[in-house]
């Protein structure tokens, strides 16, 4: 789930993380926890959930009749534990054949529990009915950072008196379906389902699974039965309710659909269109073709989370749901194959405790990153997992953060943080580094075959990993899954007799381990370079190698995978060389960023040169640090500026460049501030403005009035945001 968008963040990410806010606690020692989170134990399995319900708009209720089926896990037994929060219980019974016999039962408003008419065994099915009320609104449910209600089922607008949309969806995840439908809301059960709801027959519904059937009432209602014949886990159940517009689309046979309020409607494609390229992209790179009968993704109004991967059916908040016009400057991309690659990564293998949540996030995280570099090339991945580490690393401190697999928290909430999010996808970014593509993809294939439909651990995918490449991977696994915190390496480097030498410190907190680290290191030679590998594993470690001359930049980690920080001390030379010569795209921001604080005239030719970089964000990062009150630089840059504010493809360079020419004062702008009013970004049309406004303020104040009332509304906002950018 891409929580940290609001987190998954809005883009994640997450990113969107990110969307996307910090770690929760960095700097505590989790071992000091006391409370050992174990696995759910299971007593009884579920094997099937059937449902029929109904909703009561006036009183915010569900009308709810269940039928569980279940067996015993191993042992015999005669009771069994639901979890219902809140509801109102009416009836339970047993079912024998068709005919139902009561049972008893107690009830604390959080669980049920059921004596059995009789001991099963393992080998035993037998099905449980319950007739409820589910009360979501009169529920005390906790909320968290990242998910920020927890009542599972949510009434929008159901008076029909605010100005947005009357619908009804559900939200799972983390143990929250237990507040509409009676189950065992845990992430180590797996069951097939079937709902049926009957609603208003103007409205259109969307559940897990296929819409096997619609039944017209007499009374203006329908009853629609949506059915998953494959077993997924309560959390992950969904419903959605609404006057929505269905786009259609497929892949592979399958239906691919996107659900949209109708004012949204015509932008389902430009909105969604990627969805069976990823589809593709991620069935073929996992070796496991997408698992489900269907997918569809629905947008929601105040949701209350980032977006929710439930099986086969996707919600995301309205932060998605835009224009033609609002799309010229965002997007919701890394949102969208952050929750399809969750079909593989918690839906078809779901983690069987939150304390291996990162065997779901992580996995989402690290699919946004793989779907940028197959979309846009290996510059957007950089970028992409760029983000993702420095979004970690904005959440640590003095290299303290905490356990990605961490069987020690407060809540379980807590898990959804940048831990699991953004640093457990550059961990694996780095394992796929040192095992190699073959052997890294085909040990994931072999982790979700050996596990599918059902739930699985760290300690399983280690196994898969070792199983397939013949290799021990514990020490890995203990280092960056079992303990926490990241290194910072302080580097001195030199040369001397013909040898260039690396003097290597790991400066983290004493109270943080001591990395095992094999990293690459390229030596820049009279035009040359090499390559040579190093393995970090001392507190202090000298390196010494052969070269033919001093070396005129050193890239330290050149694959760029340590998943921590990197102290060198590096100038403005080294800066502009790394730039020019060593072009990362991971090298070419930390020279940019810089650059951006140097002011020196060596640094302003960095930025000079990112002008022309051919990511957008970079472009933006060059001009928002130029200094043009340096003649020289000012003269140099104007003539690229100027085409970048009327040319450039990205909403956000035009605007930067728009709102840089704008703050010389220079009158002779007021004819490009003009013509960026008529554009149709409302991000160039508010730079435009801003520009307007400062070098000809009544000028700026008209055009401003005479916007129609959707841009204005747009472009006021943006005009705030630009000029707190400056």
């Amino acid at each position: 789930m891409n929580k940290l968008f609001l987190k998954c963040t809005v883009f994640s990410f997450m990113a969107l993380v990110s969307v996307k806010m910090e770690a929760q606690n960095a700097d505590k020692n989790t071992d000091e926890l006391a409370v050992y989170r174990v696995t759910s134990l299971k007593v009884n399995d579920l094997v099937n959930t059937k449902l029929d319900v109904s909703f009561d708009y006036g009183k915010r209720y569900l009308y709810g009749k269940a039928w569980l089926t279940l067996k015993p896990h191993f042992y015999e037994t005669d009771v069994l534990t639901l979890d219902a929060k809140g509801m109102d219980i009416k009836e339970i019974a047993i079912m024998v054949g068709k005919e139902k016999t009561p049972l008893k039962y107690t009830y604390d408003s959080e669980q049920l529990s059921i004596t059995l008419n009789r001991k099963y065994k393992r080998t035993e099915k037998y099905t449980i009915y319950i007739d409820y009320t589910a009360k979501p609104d009169e529920l005390k449910a906790k909320g968290s950072a990242a998910i920020t209600n927890a009542k599972g089922l949510y009434f929008i607008n159901p008076d029909g008196k605010e100005d947005k949309p009357i619908e009804i969806w559900t939200q799972g995840e983390t143990e929250a379906s237990s507040a509409w439908f009676p189950t065992i809301d845990k992430p180590n059960q797996k069951t097939t389902s079937e709902i049926s709801m009957t609603v208003a027959a103007k409205y259109v519904t969307l559940s897990n699974g296929k819409l096997v059937a619609q039944k017209d009432n007499k009374n203006g209602t329908r009853t629609d039965t949506w059915k998953m014949d494959v077993p997924h886990s309560p959390y992950l159940f969904m419903m959605a309710v609404g006057d929505f517009k269905i786009y259609k689309d497929s892949y592979n046979g399958k239906e691919v659909s996107y659900y949209l309020e109708p004012k949204y409607a015509p932008y389902a494609k430009q909105i969604f269109g990627k969805t069976p390229d990823m589809m593709n992209f991620f069935s073929k790179m996992l070796g496991v073709e997408y698992p489900w009968v269907k997918y569809a993704q629905i947008v929601a109004r105040d949701y209350v989370s980032g977006a929710m991967e439930n099986t086969s059916a996707t919600l995301h908040g309205e932060y998605v749901q835009n224009t033609e016009r609002e799309l010229l400057d965002d997007n919701g991309e890394s949102t969208i194959a952050h929750e399809l690659f969750h079909q593989w990564f918690g839906d078809y293998v779901t983690a069987e405790s939150w304390s291996n949540l990162t065997m779901n996030e992580s996995f989402a995280t690290f699919g946004e990153v793989l779907w940028h570099g197959h979309d846009a090339g290996q510059d957007a991945e950089d970028r992409s997992r760029y983000e993702k580490l420095q979004s970690y690393l904005r959440s640590s401190k003095n290299g303290m953060s905490p356990v990605l697999a961490r069987f020690h928290y407060n809540d379980k909430e807590d898990m959804f943080d940048n831990i699991s999010y953004s640093k457990g996808s550059i961990i694996l970014y780095a394992l796929k580094n040192q095992m190699g593509d073959e052997a890294f993809f085909k040990s994931l294939n072999r982790y979700l075959t050996t596990n599918a439909y059902n739930s699985g651990e760290t300690h399983q995918l280690r196994l898969a990993m070792e199983d397939v490449t013949g290799k021990d991977w514990s020490p890995y696994f203990n280092q960056w899954y079992y303990q926490g915190g990241s290194p910072i390496l302080e580097i001195q480097y030199g040369y001397a007799n013909g040898k260039a030498t690396i003097v290597v410190k790991q400066t983290q907190d004493s109270s943080v381990q001591l990395f095992s680290l094999p990293l690459k290191v390229d030596f820049y030679v009279n035009g040359n370079k090499i390559r040579k590998d190093i393995l970090i594993e001392k507190r202090e470690q000298n390196f010494s190698f052969d070269v033919p001359a001093k070396p005129d930049f050193v890239d330290m980690d050149a694959d760029k995978i340590l998943v921590g920080q990197i102290i060198d001390n590096k100038k403005a030379e080294d800066y502009l060389y790394q730039y020019k010569n060593a072009p990362s795209y991971h090298n070419r921001i930390e020279a940019i960023k810089f650059a951006a604080k140097d002011r020196s005239n060596t640094a302003q030719l960095i930025l000079l040169a990112g002008l022309g970089d051919q990511q957008d964000d970079l472009r933006t990062l060059s001009i928002k640090g130029l200094d043009l009150n340096d003649n020289l630089i000012k003269e140099a840059a104007l003539k690229s500026l100027l085409s970048i504010a009327k040319n450039d493809k990205n909403t956000t360079v035009r605007a930067a460049a728009i709102m840089k020419l704008a703050a010389t004062g220079d009158a002779s702008y007021k004819g490009l501030m003009d013509e960026s009013v008529k554009d149709q970004s409302y991000r160039v049309i508010a730079a435009g403005i801003s520009g307007l406004l400062k070098l000809a303020p009544d000028e700026g104040n008209k055009a401003l009035a005479a916007l129609d009332e959707d841009t204005k509304n747009h472009v006021t906002v943006l005009i705030k945001k630009l000029n707190n950018q400056k």
